[in-house]
């Protein structure tokens, strides 16, 4: 690699980097760490938000009926995915994507410091913060993994394994801190849990970034410094325009909490077909580049199908677990949102055996598209599973085995890694060089709506009946995996030079 320096400081790692964290990057080492504590924070705070909306207000909660708890949950998380758009935007044209990804981190961890306070104004205020934090981080820090290899290096897909093994980690940790916390001490107690994760995963990342590759204090495609300060004021007086328009309207009376859930899920519908379009009318997308995003269409609907799935549990499975679910394990007693950590704990298992897996397959593993129509497959047989325990009760007050909430997340954590990795190693070799940051944004935008779709259907739940809910979520997702097998022949001659 050639070492150009900006000022002093040189903008590749050093030669020696390149196999040193297990065959891998050692900045593959320093953005996993990254997000170990990224995603100790985010899904720390995730597994206990459904349950400390839907709790009493005596008991320190919010006081929301399951399915608007579920619901408000879900907005959250479409808002969050939704902001990823301006944050691969910000990196690609002003801020590059490591400024990004650090003060994004900033954000998240200042919102998770705001929601520590125990008042209703400034959780909302910490979840605005959160999700203005993670859309700078998450699409860039995953772009910023991609730039570690070249576009034909086979330990690409193994990388990506290893880094998500690293989010898993984080995702295991964080609900059984939060989660003993939440149950213990008091839910604010469980989100400076969060804070302090995110505040360590900082530290650790700036430590490291002399190993990081494409590291740059300009954006790759910057903007000239005109059109960069009409961008900045734009962007700043929009959002105080928006900020007032929400404020009066709230205070009106017609920006109610439902509406809102409503706007974010048409937005999280829109915001997709007009990125497509962009892209693919876009003059500096070559003929090559727009014949690659033709199959990208088909990835990006099966991230949506699946994570529909994923992301129910932190919202309807929590729920369903505080309530008909046993929470104790050969005596031990332990809180209803431990089970969000199973989901970590079987990626963090598994990760590892999949990375060996590709790696000595070599160029004889499957064809990306079939690991993600695999990983969807097995993503709707996690809730087929939930049909057996949920069904033949007279009432509700039946409590099933914590071993079936264990094996749907087993089946959902292998779809998971499946999916994620194959996803996002697919995007940062199919993205447009004019899109970099943005289209690996656009992928996070397939969970922004997906959990726009969830915000909706999720009302549902406790207004039919459970093996009703489940069963027929299930079979959609196991069909929509099967269709995507079924186009494998054509995913497999346009998607060139993904294998």
């Amino acid at each position: 690699m050639s070492h150009a320096t900006t000022g002093t400081e040189p903008t590749q790692p050093p030669p020696e980097d390149d196999t040193a964290f297990f065959g891998q990057p050692r900045g593959l080492m320093t953005l996993s760490g990254l997000e170990v504590w990224e995603r100790f924070s985010f899904l720390g705070m995730q597994a206990i938000l459904v349950l400390f909306f839907a709790d009493k207000v005596s008991n320190g909660g919010m006081g929301m009926d399951p399915g608007t708890a579920a619901s408000v949950s879900a907005a959250y998380g479409t808002l969050v995915y939704l902001v990823s758009v301006a944050g691969g935007w910000l990196a690609d044209r002003i801020l590059g994507s490591y400024r990004a990804v650090l003060y994004g981190g900033i954000l998240i961890a200042c919102g998770h410091y705001s929601m520590a306070v125990p008042t209703d104004t400034m959780t909302w205020v910490g979840l605005g913060l959160i999700s203005a934090g993670t859309g700078l981080l998450k699409p860039n820090v995953a772009s910023m993994v991609g730039k570690l290899y070249g576009t034909e290096d086979e330990r690409r897909d193994a990388g990506f394994a290893l880094y998500y093994m690293g989010i898993n980690i984080g995702a295991f940790a964080g609900p059984l801190v939060t989660g003993w916390l939440g149950d213990h001490a008091s839910w604010h107690w469980g989100f400076s849990a969060a804070a302090f994760g995110m505040t360590l995963g900082l530290i650790q990342y700036v430590a490291g970034r002399r190993h990081l590759a494409g590291r740059k204090h300009a954006a790759e495609y910057a903007l000239a410094p005109g059109p960069m300060r009409r961008a900045v004021l734009t962007i700043v007086a929009g959002a105080v325009v928006v900020a007032l328009v929400a404020a009066a309207l709230t205070l009106a009376g017609w920006l109610t909490m439902d509406r809102f859930v409503d706007v974010l899920t048409v937005i999280s519908v829109i915001a997709p077909v007009v990125y497509f379009v962009v892209m693919f009318r876009s003059p500096r997308v070559t003929a090559e580049e727009r014949g690659r995003l033709r199959p990208y269409v088909v990835l990006f609907l099966a991230s949506v199908v699946f994570n529909f799935i994923l992301f129910q549990a932190y919202s309807t499975m929590i729920l369903l677990a505080s309530t008909n679910a046993r929470t104790e394990i050969f005596g031990f007693h332990f809180p209803a949102s431990w089970y969000a950590s199973a989901l970590g704990a079987f990626e963090v298992a598994l990760a590892p055996v999949v990375a060996t897996v590709w790696a000595r397959m070599g160029p004889r593993q499957p064809h990306a598209s079939n690991k993600i129509a695999i990983g969807v497959i097995l993503g709707g047989l996690s809730f087929l599973l939930m049909v057996l325990p949920t069904s033949g009760h007279a009432d509700d007050t039946y409590k099933m085995a914590a071993w079936w909430i264990a094996g749907s997340y087993l089946l959902l954590g292998l779809g998971d890694i499946l999916v994620e990795t194959s996803g996002m190693s697919a995007t940062t070799k199919l993205a447009p060089k004019a899109f970099a940051s943005q289209t690996m944004a656009l992928w996070f935008l397939s969970l922004a709506l997906a959990n726009g779709i969830q915000s909706q259907i999720v009302k549902l739940y406790g207004e039919v009946s459970n093996p009703a809910y489940f069963g027929v979520n299930g079979a959609i997702a196991v069909v929509a995996g099967l269709a995507v097998i079924a186009a494998a022949p054509w995913l497999k001659r346009t998607m060139h030079p993904v294998h």
